[in-house]
């Protein structure tokens, strides 16, 4: 619960309202100037196990004060020095003054952070897959439950030929296999921007080693290694290239197309009366209608999905605008725009999963539009059996193309039911067919290969989970 103080200000609610407080802490002040100390220390160790002067000793304060951050201290030393990172030094080498002068030796501000950077995206791609692949569990196990039931699809959202509720999920579930894989590469594809300097080229470090090109080498790779990666960026300006950051938030990007495609998908059907989102014993639809089911968590998603999109054209612009070696204009706009993408799309996610693990489907509702339209749609099985009774093609085609129409008419102009069936059954000509209409109108006869599309399509995404095992059984409470 916030503060009196705290209402006096604006606070963001994919904080304060939908973020999971994982992807929070791992985008928050307290982890990023953790980690800036972290990679201080890995520094330091790497530096005297490559022959720097450097002391078990101040490693060892420097290990011991690694969480222990002030705050106010820091914040004091930033508003004296406008320098984010040396206010931190100063902060760190206040209460390690053994290891006060090796803190952040050779190092400039974007070795903290832009390998804070890459470590936050890297942990954020593994907290947005494990919820991702929660969703795909629940997405399958609802697409295997209702293989089998027919439902009518759509064109132009217009009835079309029949499908199945199941091999229809399995469309959005294609998108968001899709998007597992996306983001594991966008994940895997990460390296350390590691020991660089001021512009890229290394050269206060080979100052350190006195020319030894091969210790800076290794420095470089040691940290790299202790900070969790399997390679560092061969080469960079100040900063690691932009290029990165336009890939990953690429890749959320794409997942907010695919749950806003989902989730529209859900709010048309809850219009239809056909599947609905949970909805809570004392949830409240409208203030001024009571009777109302709004489908507000799919619309959830679909507002952050178009802020997560949208979100993408900020490393466009940044990269396309960084001068030479760098231009500071890129930080201000990276603050807001990696976080931000990631919590968006933590926020949908856990949406999603709320919504894919209460899915209810209404089987009489789907079978009653099934009614509606299929007269219409076994028009061709019927010219066929009349045919193989020894009819006419052609005149079997006119006679019902004129009942057809009549029948239309009954159900565009009066608003009544669709009576072609009655119609054909009162008509002579189809009396050599009457006893084969209820197999001729089957539902299950229209809907195709679907259902064992969708058990050959499990078979192939199940496996994909298996990387995620440990979190599958994970809940999602929304708050809000």
């Amino acid at each position: 619960m916030a503060g009196a103080e705290e209402m006096n200000r604006y606070r963001s609610p994919l904080v304060s309202r939908y973020a999971s407080k994982e992807i929070s802490y791992n985008f928050s002040e307290k982890k990023k100037f953790i980690t800036w100390r972290k990679l201080w220390i890995f520094l330091a160790k790497a530096a005297k196990a490559l022959g720097l002067p450097i002391t078990d000793a101040q490693i060892a304060e420097m290990e011991s004060h690694a969480e222990d951050i002030d705050f106010a201290m820091a914040a004091e030393e930033e508003r004296k020095l406008r320098h984010d990172v040396m206010a931190h030094v100063h902060t760190f080498a206040h209460c390690c003054p053994t290891a006060a002068p090796i803190i952040h030796l050779g190092a400039m501000s974007c070795y903290v952070g832009d390998n804070t950077d890459l470590i936050a995206l890297r942990d954020g791609f593994n907290i947005l897959l494990s919820k991702l692949a929660r969703v795909i569990d629940r997405l399958a196990n609802f697409a295997e439950e209702y293989a089998d039931l027919p439902t009518l699809a759509f064109t132009h959202f217009q009835p079309a030929q029949l499908t199945t509720v199941g091999k229809r999920a399995c469309l959005w579930l294609q998108e968001l296999v899709m998007d597992v894989r996306n983001l594991e590469r966008a994940r895997d594809d990460l390296c350390f921007r590691g020991v660089k300097g001021t512009t890229g080229t290394q050269a206060s470090f080979l100052q350190l080693f006195q020319g030894d090109h091969d210790k800076v080498e290794e420095l470089d790779k040691m940290v790299t290694e202790m900070a969790g990666f399997k390679r560092a960026y061969l080469v960079t300006g100040q900063t690691y290239s932009h290029e990165v950051d336009i890939h990953c938030l690429a890749r959320l990007a794409s997942l907010g197309a695919s749950v806003h495609k989902i989730c529209t998908d859900i709010r048309l059907l809850a219009n239809l009366k056909e599947i609905e989102e949970p909805f809570e014993k004392e949830q409240i639809g409208s203030s001024a209608m009571p009777y109302k089911r709004n489908p507000m968590r799919a619309e959830r998603c679909c507002g952050l999905a178009r802020h997560l999109i949208a979100l993408v054209g900020d490393p466009l612009q940044t990269d396309s605008v960084q001068w030479l070696e760098r231009t500071l204009d890129d930080s201000a706009n990276r603050r807001i725009s990696l976080p931000e993408s990631f919590l968006t799309a933590d926020i949908i996610l856990s949406t999603l999963q709320n919504i894919t693990e209460g899915l209810v489907v209404y089987p009489k509702v789907i079978e009653r539009h099934i009614h509606h339209e299929l007269p219409f749609m076994a028009t061709e099985n019927i010219i066929m059996a009349i045919v193989k009774a020894g009819g006419n093609r052609q005149e079997c085609h006119e006679k019902i193309r004129v009942l057809s129409q009549e029948a239309a008419a009954v159900v565009k102009q009066e608003g009544g039911d669709n009576d072609l069936l009655a119609r054909i059954q009162r008509d002579p000509y189809f009396a050599p067919i009457l006893g084969q209409l209820d197999a001729l109108l089957d539902p299950k006869t229209f809907i195709g290969r679907a259902p064992q599309q969708v058990k050959t399509f499990l078979a192939e995404v199940r496996p994909l989970l298996e990387p995620y095992k440990a979190n599958m059984d994970v809940k999602v409470e929304l708050v809000l």
